[in-house]
């Protein structure tokens, strides 16, 4: 069977402080439509460019579906609030040229003919600076996440309660490894009495411990090593040319965590267990990592 997760509800991230960013925009959109109706003269039916309004009612439609979409998958901030501002000043633009489609204005009216190109200046300008502003927040974003990617992103490839790569990115990755040539050693970790922890403690408990895991090992990692959850309850390392002190490391840290448990009384000290193994550059890597699992058990 199977499991559905439900969709979470869709939160449009305030523009510069404020969410009633939206609806400043159709209030815009209505003040040029305005303008048009009221200084311009309609064009008869006949004279309609169909084609015209078509791409031009389907451009102002893309642009609005990217503002929702920018609001809704991102937080408020900077970065946010210019990017926004320059696809609504594209929107504006656009939403003028349409309107140029049904009223013909007079040559007199100059300011009112250079809005449409104005807006889609301003609008350009406003989305490249927020651009630039994503990059710097991107290698941010990048560094902090090296030992979760590698330089490699797949957004459908992460493990949601851990955020960290799942065992399909982990083969990509192990097969990217192999292609390089360059040698790697593989580190299979996990906690030996998690099964007992659930049991007492319940399920809960022991996802708060897996999520204490990923951040934990992570803080023993050099630039370019990469972890992942792999097979539930452990956590494999790729670790390029790398020697056993590392793999000894890793568990040090392990067994030196002491869980505190969400009842803010109980503090648990889980014996961990490592299992490790030089990459292989012919053998399949799902093969290797089986072969690890093995170990473990």
């Amino acid at each position: 069977m199977k499991l559905v997760l439900p969709r979470p509800p869709l939160v449009l991230a305030p523009v510069a402080g404020s969410r009633h960013f939206g609806h400043a925009l159709m209030l815009v959109m209505c003040g040029i439509t305005w303008l048009f109706a009221h200084w311009a003269v309609a064009k008869p039916v006949a004279i309609w460019r169909w084609i015209d309004i078509l791409s031009e009612g389907l451009v102002v439609a893309l642009l609005s579906l990217w503002l929702v979409q920018l609001r809704a998958s991102r937080p408020a901030g900077r970065v946010t609030t210019w990017l926004c501002l320059g696809l609504a000043g594209m929107l504006m633009g656009g939403w003028a040229d349409l309107m140029d489609e049904f009223w013909k204005l007079p040559r007199d009216y100059t300011l009112l003919l250079g809005m449409e190109s104005s807006f889609h200046l301003v609008g350009m300008i406003a989305l490249t600076w927020g651009l630039h502003l994503w990059r710097q927040e991107q290698l941010a974003l990048n560094a902090m996440r090296s030992g979760r990617e590698r330089a490699y992103r797949e957004h459908d490839q992460i493990d949601r309660l851990t955020q960290l790569g799942d065992g399909a990115y982990l083969l990509d990755q192990l097969r990217r490894q192999q292609h390089s040539g360059e040698p790697a050693t593989l580190v299979m970790l996990g906690w030996a009495d998690l099964p007992a922890l659930s049991r007492q403690h319940g399920l809960a408990e022991a996802d708060r411990l897996l999520q204490a895991t990923g951040p934990l090992l992570l803080l023993q990692l050099r630039p370019g090593d990469l972890l992942c959850r792999y097979a539930a309850d452990r956590f494999v390392a790729l670790l390029p040319a790398a020697d056993r002190t590392m793999a000894d490391d890793l568990l040090a840290a392990l067994s030196a965590h002491v869980h505190p448990c969400a009842d803010g009384r109980t503090r648990v000290r889980l014996e961990s267990c490592m299992a490790h193994a030089p990459l292989g550059r012919s053998e399949d890597a799902e093969v290797q990592l089986l072969r690890l699992v093995e170990q473990l058990r």
